[in-house]
């Protein structure tokens, strides 16, 4: 007999998290279906993080591992790195397993529906296109008006707050994600080497087969790297941040020391959303 499943799609990132705690606090009613498309080049913190959701859930988080890794698929891509033009890495390992995880049971009549973590203040963010008549998406933020600071709200509230790696990064993704700004690089380098090292290898390897394109747009990582190019990057990173700073309009209920976040220093990245929510 054919059967309804929900489903929530978790990034390690604070707004899928946030979503599935208002889900579940909610819509007890609702019988999610948690799961996690996994790389293997995720953050530690990415996956300290889905272990305390699950605790809090109180139910497992499946992990959806894609039968093909990065490193086959950079073969299949000629060593052609992927970038913001051609983005084979969500393409391949994000959506794909998704779909593969799904797609028998749509096609044996189950109707699926997606809950998607798209804020009320995104309108610029579209979600997943679902190709299947059986699967359908829900925004459930958009439809009641949760912000950035109502994600915030919720997670605080549950006692789980923000994952680690929002102290130094602006979102969830893989370590070498070509979405990251270059101060994040240089953190990157610092807080995980052994991650920033194999992202080096990556480029120069793609250099050498003639991709063109680098992680990090216009420059090397090996270039990134110099320590006056690091220094540079602090530079500029400080100065963006006290004009930033000068600009912003006082807001009563926020304290003018509150941080400012990189999404605001940098602006909004159009950025995968089946990685970064």
């Amino acid at each position: 007999m054919s059967r309804q499943r929900h489903v929530l799609g978790l990034s390690g990132g604070r707004d899928s998290a946030a979503l599935a705690v208002h889900m579940a606090q909610t819509r007890p009613d609702i019988e999610l279906e948690y799961f996690f498309t996994d790389t293997g080049k995720e953050l530690p913190e990415v996956y300290e993080y889905l272990g305390r959701l699950e605790g809090f859930l109180g139910k497992p988080i499946e992990r959806l591992n894609p039968d093909r890794d990065f490193d086959f698929w950079l073969r299949q891509y000629k060593s052609f790195l992927p970038s913001p033009r051609t983005r084979w890495c969500t393409r391949q390992l994000k959506i794909r397993p998704f779909e593969q995880w799904l797609w028998p049971a749509l096609d044996d009549g189950d109707e699926v529906v997606s809950y998607v973590a798209i804020r009320s203040d995104e309108n610029y963010r579209e979600g997943y296109s679902s190709t299947h008549p059986n699967l359908s998406v829900l925004l459930p933020f958009r439809e009641e008006g949760v912000d950035k600071a109502g994600v915030i709200d919720i997670l605080e509230a549950s006692g789980l707050g923000l994952p680690s790696y929002y102290e130094w990064r602006s979102r969830s993704g893989c370590t070498f994600c070509f979405f990251q700004q270059k101060i994040e690089w240089v953190r990157l380098m610092e807080r995980h080497p052994e991650s920033f090292e194999e992202a080096k290898s990556y480029e120069k390897n793609a250099i050498e087969h003639g991709s063109p394109f680098t992680w990090s747009q216009g420059e090397s990582l090996e270039d990134l790297a110099r320590p006056e190019r690091v220094e540079q990057i602090r530079e500029e990173h400080r100065k963006r941040l006290e004009r930033a700073k000068a600009k912003r309009v006082r807001n009563p209920l926020r304290s003018d020391d509150s941080e400012i976040d990189l999404d605001e220093l940098y602006g909004q990245a159009k950025v995968c959303l089946a990685c970064h929510k």
